[in-house]
């Protein structure tokens, strides 16, 4: 009877392995400066998304301004509910990918997570450009070079977050508090305003209110609705992350949840009853938070704290993406619908390639739009509508199947959610669909084909590997080593000694051209290959191209085929140079070689490395 010796670094069965990356993963509050920005800084554009739709019915349709605000605090509520909910029942993360993986479907769940990709990698597109108007704005000479400015913020962020997670978090949670505490600071002072204190902003500015102002119909409140629920993307970055948080992860990441929708909630709120107070008229050139600021703090030092506040915290709210999608691409490549190299994860917590893969994506379109947000705005916020739907639906069935009290009261609230955000979904892509929607309409589906094709991809690379199934018994056969040579050194005796280790035969083979300098050079290796007597024999490959790779894989081939059992090694020597830049100095002729034979043959490639002191 032989006696079982537990592992040291064996833990019970239910807990969770000691982390010692722990101090690189967030905290409730470090969570909020990471994960939150693009929800706080919503409401910068949210109330005005209302506003400019209401306008069209004239005075009377501004006055729908607090109602429709406050049917998107309730649906903030709901989908806060739910992803407290999401958190709990998915600590791995994903968000409504992993809820609809489970309730609804594979490929229902691909929705959900091409409409999550396309949604962050366009919040950092329009974060950026939007915080970089916001800059030309206030200095106009960098307008002509907004372009470059938003690629050096876009490669500032980026840097960041390939620091760590926590590290972006520290970095911002200073313009994060200073925005949110003048933003709460500008409420609080207004509420005790009767009227504004000054106007001076809006001044010479012409009024965008409609001359033929049309009813105020279901419509025209839907449409107002839609708009301004793009005060509610980046709820769900929390729910996506939730891997990122320390232990206990759930609770922390339901903290910050609940802490982003109070403070998220409260600020919309208060700004819409302060629109609602002040009689505010939207006019073109300047942002309704602008007008609140001069009207609720005056025209003074408050006043430009708040637009500089702003300025940063639209640019730096593209940090949502980079804390939520590196994750979802961990997911989506652990499941086999993206390349596994997404699910490598680097010191400090850096999922490394899904942080690069969004920077590129995201300055590809910074130079597509130019740098323009409007280019972007109709692209947006149509791929978080369509995740939050899924996720409440997926939610549902997920209270359909679970027993104890109060679930049926939950599956209601998701229900009633996913009724609110699907109709907002639709009304949103109809009203945008000519403005630049219809590309989302054409991506999301094209996304779910890429990421089927790489399922499928690895679904045969698995078969013919034979994943799962217990192969048949290792077994040792002859082995034949071959080994291109062009000259005698040092770096031929480590080859061909290393060689000699790995196979029962070896033989060294060297390329012949016609010409009479190439032939005077074999001559001559020949000779000195006579005299040094390795032991190994030197096979002449007459070329009469100046080829390189192809006589070698045509030799490979020859030796397999005259020996079928035997398993056929070829190993390139190589030297590896102590300075980076003196690559450049090598003739790359292991790379022709190795590229040759492995497209040609089947044989087994070891590439030799000789470093030298």
């Amino acid at each position: 009877m032989t006696a079982v010796t537990a592992q040291p670094d064996a833990t019970p069965f239910g807990e969770e392995p000691p982390d010692t990356g722990e101090r690189h993963r967030l905290t409730a509050v470090t969570g909020l400066a990471a994960l939150s920005l693009d929800a706080m800084a919503s409401v910068a554009y949210g109330p005005e998304a209302i506003v400019l739709v209401l306008v069209a019915a004239g005075t009377h349709g501004l006055g729908f301004t607090l109602p429709v605000t406050l049917a998107i605090a309730g649906l903030l509520a709901v989908l806060v509910a739910s992803y407290r909910q999401v958190i709990a029942a998915f600590p791995d993360g994903g968000g409504s990918y992993a809820v609809a993986k489970a309730h609804l479907g594979a490929r229902t769940s691909l929705v959900a997570a091409a409409s999550l990709v396309l949604d962050y990698v366009l919040n950092v597109a329009v974060a950026v450009t939007a915080g970089v108007a916001a800059l030309t704005s206030a200095f106009p000479a960098l307008y002509d070079d907004r372009l470059a400015v938003c690629l050096a913020v876009l490669a500032l962020i980026t840097a960041v977050n390939l620091r760590g997670i926590v590290e972006s978090a520290r970095a911002f949670i200073v313009p994060t508090v200073v925005f949110v505490g003048s933003i709460l600071v500008l409420i609080a002072v207004g509420l005790f305003r009767s009227e504004p204190v000054s106007t001076a902003t809006a001044a010479g500015h012409s009024s965008v209110l409609a001359g033929n102002a049309t009813a105020v119909g279901t419509l025209l409140l839907l449409k107002a609705f839609a708009s301004g629920c793009s005060a509610l993307t980046g709820v769900e970055a929390i729910a996506n992350a939730v891997p990122s948080f320390r232990v206990p992860r759930v609770k922390r990441a339901q903290r910050a949840e609940v802490a982003l929708g109070a403070v998220l909630g409260v600020m919309l709120i208060g700004l819409s009853v302060l629109i609602s107070r002040f009689h505010l008229q939207p006019v073109e050139g300047v942002t309704v938070l602008a007008q609140l600021a001069d009207a609720s703090l005056g025209h003074n030092w408050a006043f430009y704290v708040i637009q500089f506040a702003t300025m940063i915290l639209l640019a730096l709210s593209a940090n949502t993406s980079f804390g939520g999608l590196p994750v979802l691409l961990k997911l989506l490549a652990r499941d086999n619908y993206l390349p596994h190299v997404f699910a490598l994860k680097a010191d400090r917590q850096v999922h490394r390639h899904g942080v690069l893969a969004l920077a590129l994506v995201s300055c590809a379109l910074l130079v597509f739009s130019g740098g323009d947000t409007n280019t972007l705005v109709p692209l947006f916020a149509i791929g978080v509508f369509v995740g939050f739907t899924i996720a409440q639906a997926g939610m549902v069935r997920h209270w359909r199947t679970r027993r104890g009290p109060g679930r049926r009261g939950k599956a209601v609230l998701n229900g009633f959610g996913g009724l609110l955000t699907g109709v907002s979904a639709v009304v949103v892509t109809a009203t945008k669909f000519e403005e630049g929607a219809w590309l989302i309409v054409i991506a999301l589906p094209l996304l779910v084909v890429a990421f089927q094709t790489v399922h499928g991809a690895y679904t045969r690379i698995g078969e013919r590997l034979g994943l799962g199934r217990i192969p048949e018994v290792p077994h040792r056969d002859r082995s034949v080593v071959i080994v291109p040579v062009s000259s005698i050194s040092r770096l031929t005796s480590e080859a061909l000694t290393a060689a000699a280790s790995l196979g029962d035969e070896v033989r060294a083979v060297t390329v012949c051209y016609p010409d009479p300098e190439d032939r005077a050079a074999l001559y001559a290796l020949e000779l000195a290959w006579a005299e040094w007597d390795p032991g190994v024999p030197l096979v002449r490959l007459n070329c009469e191209r100046r080829s390189l790779g192809r006589p070698i894989a045509a030799y490979v081939r020859e030796v397999g085929a005259a020996e079928p059992g035997a398993r056929v090694t070829v190993l390139i020597p190589e030297t590896e140079p102590e300075r980076l830049w003196q690559r450049l100095l090598q003739n790359q002729r292991g790379a022709v070689v190795a590229h040759a034979v492995r497209r040609e043959t089947d044989a087994v490639i070891c590439r030799l490395r000789f470093r030298l002191p």
